[in-house]
């Protein structure tokens, strides 16, 4: 049984966790990540970059009065076509952010691959990743001169997989993308109250269980 003090200690590091928000943003090559993210980060657009490196970055934000501490997740850039598993994503990951690019069909599918390997039943021994809130996102709005995949399209890839969805531009629409993000945190923040919420009817029950052997066993003696 916990004392006062380990109890205090227990729920101040659940309350710690509960503060750490980690987002991994995930697409095709060549389709806008890096720019999304560093436009969230920075209100700073960027343009398109190759990099090999992949990168972590932090955040802190208030946010339904809340301090989160944001950990957002960048891979290097990945040809499409590449083999990809996701399994320390999805095991680390509390959301997800897909990319494609509307004026490209091939980061479409590459996105599609991505949110069905998120979704996948076989995946179910992840609860956290099947559980996790995913935004599908089409990027380079401004480029709807050229494009390749309907908005109706990206609209129905979403509502079938239990997705959030919006099209924007990173290169103009800096609030959009600001609004995008917070968007999805707002639906990690969600998941986590309702775990919170099915965690405390399991310890009753359990403490319950516990009170009745023991307590049938004192009154014994």
């Amino acid at each position: 049984m916990l004392d006062s003090s380990q109890y205090s200690s227990r729920r101040q590091e659940q309350k710690d966790k509960m503060n750490d928000v980690k987002l991994a943003v995930l697409g095709g090559e060549g389709t806008g990540k890096s720019a999304l993210t560093v436009r969230f980060l920075t209100k700073r657009f960027i343009g398109e970059y190759a990099s090999n490196f992949e990168s972590i970055y932090s955040k802190h934000l208030y946010l339904e009065g809340k301090q989160l501490n944001l950990e957002i997740y960048d891979p290097c850039s990945q040809p499409q076509k590449a083999k990809f598993s996701l399994t320390s994503e999805l095991h680390w990951a509390d959301g997800f952010v897909i990319v494609y690019d509307i004026s490209d069909r091939s980061s479409f599918a590459f996105a599609k691959a991505l949110i069905y390997r998120i979704r996948e039943p076989q995946t179910s021994h992840c609860k956290r990743a099947v559980g996790s809130a995913v935004l599908l996102v089409g990027n380079k709005r401004d480029l709807c001169h050229v494009r390749e995949v309907g908005w109706e399209e990206g609209q129905k890839l979403a509502l079938d997989n239990q997705c959030q969805f919006c099209e924007l531009s990173a290169a103009d629409q800096s609030l959009e993308v600001q609004m995008m993000f917070t968007r999805i945190i707002k639906d990690i923040l969600t998941n986590f109250k309702l775990k919170e919420k099915r965690r405390p009817s399991g310890s009753k029950s359990m403490a319950k269980l516990i009170n009745n052997v023991f307590g049938k066993r004192r009154k014994s003696v």
